[in-house]
């Protein structure tokens, strides 16, 4: 083969979906070697302009690609992605590669245990690439707080790719992984995954394990998935779901095989829009994407609603109260003497400070002290137990909700991507840019992104909202949506 030859094969190839990378291997029309490499070599050609990966090994990768390999050879098939290659967000433990979570504090910290979710990966077969860049402890919307620089959106790169999982969504739409694995505390699948024009599910808190997840608020974190299409998505959720020992919070509850109903159409299908979700300030090219997504719903036999979630309003300060609470919590762990970032000091508590103050990047101290404060003697009533009454009343909107309906739609964020550094002085407009993926959070429900149009040349997310633990619904309307369509299937021009 020519030069010319396979640098066409490695464009194929990188093209290619989750799910179909999947077949081609069970086919043998390709190896796993040779579908690793032509990944990593993307990685290494655009990844000085994108900054999705914060950690590669290209031998340990290809050496599981290798045995992959070996596997499909002596006729192992029954694996749904044996020989694939996944990347995992920077938060999330891996044994091999480092786990910083984007924070100076972890720098070259290696973890002595797996995450449940990676174990179930290289269980079902996948190769990992690497780890994804993050916001510092998976606190920020833009990827702009890591410690070890801003990832770069792939439709423009002076441009956030949204976060905090940043990182691993624009791997995906920069054809650097077919799929990824990222955590939304708040937003941080569904918001990147709109940013970058990729679909990204969050599932029903507790459906995926926590175990190795690194904690920022663990009352409202959860891995999520990213892939080129809906059908990978749900690929990924079936290998990563499931009850799980060593998370006292993950459930029992039986999970579906969550491809398996997503050609059933969406024939009288009751779509609630709530109308809390077409806030003031909205861009008019983003409303007009999302409105014009609603309509393709009908056309494809949905029952269009219009509903109320009243205490939306609501939603972005109880969030930021809880999950600052839950964050100073969280992080008191980081003091530097068990293990990451240390700083030396005549004393304890100066050599504490002094660790603290320089590992912990601003919006992650900014957090610590708002956290810290809620809780404190005197405000706690007043603040984090007020919140906590909040976040029922958004629940039970929910609940009221989807007795008439079947799923919500709503858009994902207001605005396109925003530029790099244009928020970073003023973190309410940052966190503002969450305003529409808080609420779903805070009621522990599934939420996905599926892409459904461009404003200004940048992508625009539809959010489809459901019922606890009916991911099947969700990805079975993004599905019909996706295919009647193909906003997908657009590449950025990098």
């Amino acid at each position: 083969m020519s030069d010319s030859e396979g640098a066409a094969a490695a464009t194929q190839l990188i093209d290619l979906s989750l799910a179909e990378l999947a077949r081609g291997l069970r086919a043998r029309r390709f190896s796993s070697l040779e579908v690793t490499s032509a990944f990593l070599e993307r990685i290494q050609a655009s990844d000085s302009q994108v900054h999705a990966f914060l950690a590669t090994d290209p031998e340990y990768s290809l050496a599981m690609a290798r045995a992959a390999d070996g596997r499909l050879a002596a006729g192992e098939t029954g694996l749904p992605l044996l020989g694939v290659p996944v990347a995992i967000k920077d938060i999330i433990c891996t044994e091999h590669f480092p786990t910083t979570c984007g924070s100076r504090m972890l720098q070259g910290y290696r973890s002595p245990f797996q995450a449940t979710v990676v174990n179930r990966l290289r269980q079902a077969g996948a190769v990992i690439l690497g780890k994804t860049n993050t916001d510092e402890f998976a606190m920020g919307s833009s990827t702009e707080n890591s410690a070890y620089g801003p990832t770069h959106n792939p439709w423009d790169l002076e441009r956030v790719p949204g976060g905090s999982s940043g990182g691993s969504a624009a791997a995906v739409a920069a054809r650097q992984a077919p799929g990824a694995i990222g955590s939304d505390t708040g937003g941080s699948v569904r918001q990147p995954a709109g940013f970058c024009g990729v679909p990204g599910i969050k599932p029903t808190y507790s459906r995926v394990s926590r175990y190795g997840l690194v904690a920022f608020a663990s009352s409202l974190d959860q891995i999520g998935t990213f892939g080129r299409d809906v059908y990978d998505c749900a690929l990924l959720l079936n290998c990563i779901s499931g009850h799980d020992p060593f998370d006292a919070t993950s459930s029992r509850e039986p999970v579906p095989d969550f491809t398996a109903t997503l050609s059933d159409g969406i024939k009288g299908l009751r779509v609630g829009v709530p109308r809390e979700y077409f806030v003031p300030g909205m861009q008019p090219e983003v409303e007009r994407a999302v409105r014009a997504a609603i309509d393709t719903l009908a056309a494809l036999g949905a029952e269009i609603a219009e509903v109320s979630l009243p205490h939306t309003k609501y939603a972005l300060p109880a969030y930021y109260i809880i999950a600052d609470a839950e964050a100073s919590a969280n992080l008191a762990r980081y003091d530097g003497i068990r293990f990451g970032y240390y700083e030396d000091a005549p004393t304890m508590w100066e050599a504490y400070a002094r660790t603290r103050g320089h590992g912990f990047g601003a919006e992650v101290k900014r957090r610590i002290m708002l956290g810290t404060y809620v809780l404190s003697a005197g405000y706690y009533d007043a603040y984090y137990l007020k919140a906590q009454k909040v976040r029922t009343l958004i629940r039970a909107d929910f609940d009221r909700a989807f007795e008439r309906c079947d799923v919500l739609v709503a858009p994902v964020s207001p605005t396109v991507a925003f530029r790099i550094g244009e928020k970073v002085a003023d973190p309410l407009e940052m966190y503002l840019a969450d305003v529409c993926t808080l609420a779903l959070s805070l009621a522990g429900l599934p939420g996905m992104s599926v892409p459904c149009g461009f404003a200004g040349g940048l992508p625009v997310g539809l959010q489809v909202m459901g019922r606890q633990y009916d991911e099947a619904t969700v990805l079975r309307l993004a599905r019909a949506y996706e295919q009647a369509t193909g906003w997908h299937l657009r590449r950025p021009p990098l």
